[in-house]
């Protein structure tokens, strides 16, 4: 998506060799012309997928995920990190490692919101270790949910998490594709 490539360009900092920080239009704040080309974009990708519900995890996926959700005209659930007060106890939960904040998450949805047989596109905004969607698909395995995509707003070509999803023969379609950072550029793959 030549749109978000740019916006990375313009906007996007690098850190190290494995951080890109896109702050002041993903993850922080919210650019909603950009979210709303972007969940346009997904729902072009998987019109053909039927797709039930959306899935993500909070916080940063819940942007993209929204306005993907208004796209497909369909409901958008998201993992929480915490439980409050007013969760039930009957739910399901998986552990997420967070890369860039060096944590694991137990996250957690009630099980009134994702049914037996329901067809789940989950969205994330990076994939690198793949842990996050790795999580969401052990809920969708545990509510007996069917996973029929994955899509990811920035791609991070030269970590793992892309060959986990691979292996699970799930389809994936990402944005943008970075293959490195190089003297704190971005060097998007093909």
């Amino acid at each position: 998506m030549k749109l978000l490539e740019e916006r990375i360009k313009q906007d996007g900092r690098v850190i190290g060799t494995e951080v890109l920080k896109v702050d002041n239009f993903l993850n922080h704040q919210v650019d909603p012309a950009l979210m709303k080309a972007m969940g346009d974009e997904f729902a072009r990708l998987f019109a053909d997928a039927k797709v039930d519900k959306v899935l993500t995890v909070e916080s940063s996926g819940i942007a993209p995920a929204v306005f993907t959700a208004l796209a497909l005209n369909v409901p958008m659930v998201f993992a929480r990190k915490k439980k409050s007060l007013t969760l039930s106890e009957d739910h399901y939960t998986a552990d997420v490692y967070s890369f860039t904040k060096q944590e694991t998450n137990h996250v957690i949805v009630d099980k009134r919101f994702i049914q037996p047989g329901e067809r789940l596109l989950l969205i994330d905004d990076f994939l690198a270790n793949g842990q996050a969607v790795e999580g969401m698909m052990q809920i969708a395995e545990a509510a007996d949910a069917e996973v029929v995509g994955v899509g990811i707003v920035i791609e991070k070509t030269f970590q793992k998490g892309r060959a986990l999803l691979d292996e699970r023969d799930v389809r994936v379609e990402s944005l943008a594709r970075i293959a490195a950072f190089e003297d704190g550029e971005v060097i998007f793959a093909d």
